[in-house]
């Protein structure tokens, strides 16, 4: 099975996150997916953002939820970039996406997008949240969804069996061998995150993971020898 490097909200490490320079920047460098983030605004769009506020990542305040398209547009992103929609994404690069949503309206408004541009096979659905990966995948018939986790119990491999996750996403700092284990044995991918060093590249193969999230684009060229 081909091991997988997958960008982090682009190639977060060296670009500003989450923005199109950052995805074409992880596009560039080979990235086999790229991951990014999913919040609704005040009117329904997808913008591409990790928090639920917009204080760390721009030069505004205050929620996403709280704030029109509009409003985003506004406001700057790092060196000059605009908050994007997930629909401009998909045509600036043209990877494989890994969508991680919030809550469970987001997951509706990823399943319409999903559906009317048929983008079952580009887009893999992730999320913390149980409850999201479970209607994301029953709104888009076929769609393939990640579970993540930061920290979790012995229960994690039966939680992402029970929402029809096809993989893990799971922090490298915490992730052993027995939980590796235990999802290979139940036909799961595991994927660690994030990876941004050597010593993680050598966790990366002990553990003989499926892939990796990285912040920086010359993991994908280091790791092909690592893992």
């Amino acid at each position: 099975m081909t091991f997988l490097t997958i960008g982090h909200r682009g190639v977060m490490g060296v670009e500003p996150e989450n923005t199109l320079r950052s995805f074409a920047r992880a596009e560039q460098a080979g990235m086999d997916a790229i991951e990014l983030d999913l919040h609704l605004t005040k009117d329904g769009a997808l913008a591409v953002m990790h928090d639920a506020d917009v204080d760390r990542t721009t030069d505004g305040k205050g929620p996403i939820a709280d704030k029109t398209l509009a409003e985003l547009r506004e406001l700057d992103a790092g060196n000059g970039e605009r908050v994007p929609v997930l629909e401009e994404v998909l045509d600036a690069v043209r990877a494989p996406l890994q969508a991680e949503i919030k809550d469970v309206a987001a997951a509706r408004a990823l399943a319409d997008v999903m559906l009317s541009r048929d983008l079952v096979h580009r887009v893999e659905v992730s999320s913390f949240h149980d409850d999201a990966v479970a209607e994301i995948a029953a709104l888009v018939p076929g769609v393939r969804t990640v579970l993540i986790a930061s920290r979790w119990g012995a229960d994690v491999v039966d939680r992402a069996k029970a929402v029809g996750a096809a993989s893990l996403a799971l922090n490298i700092r915490r992730l052993t061998l027995e939980t590796v284990e235990h999802a290979h044995g139940e036909g799961l991918q595991v994927i660690g995150w994030v990876v941004n060093t050597q010593e993680h590249l050598r966790l990366v193969r002990a553990l003989e993971l499926d892939g990796a999230t990285t912040d920086f684009p010359e993991i994908r060229r280091t790791g092909r020898f690592t893992a």
